[in-house]
């Protein structure tokens, strides 16, 4: 499932970000890659385990944590603190696949990466090319989102990042294991919640099919969960 989720970050929030990330020290992108996506990586990140890139990332955490949209469709379990990428002029990401497995720093742990996302930082009009392209088994999904708005998929899907032509894209991306591991039922869930959220607000939160479909969205979560 790819999923548009708007307005993750205030206009206020994104002026702080990006004048952090502007006086921040960005090193070369592939220091964060596995085998084969470094061979075709061509970007610039903020350092993960710099100050900078420590505190920036915390805060993207705690917006996640307070995003329903996400956390509806994610259902997260772990996740890898987020990092944050540049594409300057002639800079792209050629097809590439995230690594199954990504570690935590500083934890010695591993987690399994189940849905990729990437938060949009400049503005529309900053920069041309530098879209996130999805190669699916029968049509490519392009993506250029305004900046605060984020798209979730899953990280199965070989992807792309295309050339910048003009000006420079800045973003946050990371990935998250969820408590779900297919995306079939994870797909299932997000429907079932978001009906279950759509007739709560018109018919009540004690209406009689409102608790049934909550008590089956519970169900269907404690039958498929793996914590």
């Amino acid at each position: 499932m790819m999923l548009h989720i708007p307005g993750v970050l205030t206009a206020e929030e994104l002026a702080d970000l990006r004048s952090r990330l502007a006086a921040g020290e960005w090193v070369d992108g592939r220091g964060t890659a596995g085998a084969q996506s470094g061979s075709v990586k061509n970007n610039l990140q903020i350092a993960p385990d710099s100050p900078l890139g420590k505190e920036l990332s915390t805060f993207v955490l705690r917006k996640l944590g307070t995003n329903p949209l996400y956390n509806s469709a994610v259902l997260p379990l772990r996740l890898v603190p987020p990092l944050f990428n540049r594409y300057d002029v002639g800079m792209n990401f050629g097809a590439h696949v995230d690594n199954a497995l990504r570690p935590i720093p500083g934890t010695g742990h591993r987690i399994r990466t189940d849905v990729s996302s990437t938060l949009f930082i400049s503005d529309l009009d900053e920069y041309d090319g530098g879209e996130l392209v999805l190669h699916g088994p029968s049509e490519e999904k392009r993506v250029r989102l305004p900046a605060g708005d984020m798209i979730v998929y899953p990280t199965t899907a070989l992807h792309t990042v295309t050339p910048v032509t003009r000006g420079s894209r800045w973003g946050s991306f990371f990935w998250a294991q969820s408590v779900i591991r297919s995306q079939e039922h994870r797909s299932i869930l997000f429907d079932l919640d978001q009906s279950i959220m759509a007739l709560t607000q018109s018919h009540g939160p004690k209406n009689a099919e409102v608790l049934r479909l909550t008590n089956v969205y519970h169900n269907l979560l404690r039958t498929w969960a793996e914590m």
